[in-house]
């Protein structure tokens, strides 16, 4: 007979065949034979104040590394704390595994202290749930853990751990290897289906693409940029999409759908062909369905099977690795290039001008002359300051909205959001794993003053681990975008968005030993923002903005994009004079 080993010590071996660089949790009593062995692993753990935080922790990292991000709960609460961020997760596709503590098997069902049924909660948020029933089982466990984790659509994994498993023991038997190395790619598709859609971009003049976060899923954002650019089409992203492809590109039209801008609206409503990579039709994208592109013929690109023709009906459905697909795609359109057949049609340049001349007539804007700090303006001067592989990671709400649409993304990975979910509190917790996944770059939350309420408490995760991320509160005094819904659609009856009554939150820094400010005048922007991202410590900076701006543009709920309500038009600063602004 071999050695032997505790279930713990077997877990942990695992987790380093995995490649597992830092575990996200919280210890509790079920789960301590886990963290003694924890103790002289070699695997960093990072203690957060609430289970939640670790979930949102482990996503962060996974969004910003590719990799499976890994969080630990106890037993009972620690488990139920999880599932938030597991069904924020499950919503955004990304990869997480999560560990949850059980009582020993012969109490399952027993109604046994800290016990709950978390396979049958974690279910629906989940890709797969393992209950482990014997030490010996941990190795092959945990290899299918991560393999479903990041194969096929990614997702979050939960593996339940009863307490007598960590400390029974066995002689171990490893996969040879890891499951993130075994990959599942799936392909349904064909070369007359890539031929089709081919067909369909050539004789298209008025395409457009619309791209999701199954781009950066499937880390196709290179492709994506030959493929544009190959074509002439313009390129939408949805919210989790953003990043996929630069700002600043001459293609670029940024994020479409409830609060997409009315050029790149309009383009979705105007265009004949429309080009779906990654995305999931969704209902904040889509508006009134029947409307949606009603005038274009559609492709869907995606690697689930179940996401096609789920919501919109689509001519072509190509189901596979986004990357693999586009690589077809722009193997089929050169080949008819050298046939004499041009990927982008003159006819391509004229659309381009007709979207221009939308952008022109309703851009993105906000009032530039008033004396109160205007959120948008906030949200600029952080994106010019900032690094040029800068993270931003957001909570929800308006602020949310106002990053999505003002910030200048210059590459994937950079854009952390709970976007299918919409969980306030994910923004800064997801920040601190982003940050722990590369300590040198600038990790930036720009948070809501009623997100970050709800997981300001690992403040002192930071402090304790000096983790440098930068704290920006988009502090507007209420629950900003209830707020705005309220005062549209509800005729101004305001029924308890007021939050007031709140910690000044530079103190509270303080008092965790981080440094923390107020800003309430438009002139101090810059320079606080300058001082805000000159060092390597965490930092907090309290914006109070104007309560009363709202987002626009924004599509009302049950109408179509056509209908979206803009701004009335305001005078625009010149670009020079907005420079001269950042550099009072």
């Amino acid at each position: 007979m071999g050695k032997q080993f505790t279930g713990s010590e077997i877990l942990l071996e695992s987790l380093r065949r995995e490649n597992v660089e830092v575990i996200f949790g919280l210890p509790g009593g079920v789960v301590l034979p886990l963290y003694d062995a924890l103790y002289s692993s070699g695997i960093r753990h990072l203690l957060v104040r609430h289970e939640q935080a670790a979930a949102f922790a482990a996503d962060g990292y996974a969004r910003v590394t590719g990799k499976v991000g890994v969080c630990l709960g106890t037993s009972g609460p620690g488990a139920t704390n999880l599932t938030t961020g597991l069904t924020s997760a499950m919503m955004d596709s990304i990869p997480v595994v999560a560990l949850t503590g059980q009582v020993p098997l012969p109490l399952i069902g027993k109604d046994a202290f800290q016990e709950c049924d978390t396979i049958g909660i974690s279910m629906p948020s989940t890709k797969r749930s393992f209950l482990v029933r014997s030490a010996a089982d941990l190795p092959s466990i945990m290899h299918q853990a991560f393999k479903t984790a990041i194969s096929g659509r990614p997702g979050p994994v939960l593996v339940d751990l009863p307490k007598s498993v960590l400390m029974g023991t066995a002689e171990p038997t490893y996969p040879t290897t890891p499951g993130i190395e075994q990959l599942e790619r799936i392909r349904e598709w064909t070369d007359e289906d890539v031929e089709r859609a081919v067909e369909m971009i050539l004789e298209s003049r008025r395409a457009v693409f619309y791209v999701g976060g199954g781009v950066i899923a499937a880390n196709a954002w290179q492709e994506l940029r030959e493929l544009a650019e190959l074509t002439h089409i313009p390129i939408t992203t949805t919210l989790m999409g953003l990043g996929a492809f630069p700002s600043a590109h001459p293609l670029s039209l940024g994020m479409l759908g409830m609060h997409g801008s009315y050029a790149t609206n309009q383009a979705i409503c105007n265009c004949d062909l429309l080009i779906g990579i990654g995305v999931r039709f969704d209902d904040r994208v889509t508006g009134r369905l029947k409307d949606f592109a009603s005038l274009a013929k559609k492709i869907h690109i995606d690697v689930d099977p179940a996401e096609v023709n789920k919501n919109v009906r689509v001519d072509v459905g190509l189901v596979g690795d986004a990357r693999e697909t586009i690589q077809a795609l722009l193997q089929a359109l050169q080949r008819h290039r050298r046939e004499g057949k041009s990927p982008a049609p003159p006819a391509r340049r004229q659309w381009l001008q007709r979207i221009e001349s939308w952008r022109s007539e309703h851009p993105l804007t906000y009032d530039k002359y008033g004396n109160s700090v205007k959120p948008q303006y906030v949200i600029e001067t952080l994106s010019h300051y900032t690094a040029e592989d800068a993270i931003v990671s957001v909570d929800v709400g308006q602020h949310q909205m106002w990053t999505a649409q003002f910030w200048r993304f210059r590459g994937p990975r950079t854009w952390l959001s709970s976007s299918g979910l919409g969980s306030m509190g994910y923004g800064f917790p997801a920040a601190m794993g982003a940050q722990l996944a590369f300590p040198d770059r600038q990790v930036i939350a720009v948070v809501g003053d009623g997100g970050f309420q709800m997981t300001l408490n690992d403040l002192a995760t930071v402090a304790q681990y000096r983790v440098p991320v930068k704290i920006a509160i988009i502090n507007n005094r209420a629950l900003g975008m209830v707020r705005q819904w309220q005062e549209i659609f509800f005729e101004k009856r305001y029924c308890d968005i007021d939050l007031s009554f709140a910690p000044d939150f530079a103190k509270l820094a303080e008092s965790y030993g981080i440094r923390g400010v107020r800003v309430d005048h438009r002139t101090d922007v810059p320079d606080a923002v300058r001082d805000f991202l000159s060092d390597r410590e965490p930092r907090l900076i309290d914006f109070w903005v104007d309560p009363s701006e709202n987002v626009y543009p924004i599509v009302p709920p049950g109408a179509s994009l056509a209908e979206m309500v803009v701004e009335p038009p305001r005078v625009l600063v010149e670009e020079e004079v907005l420079d001269d602004l950042w550099a009072v």
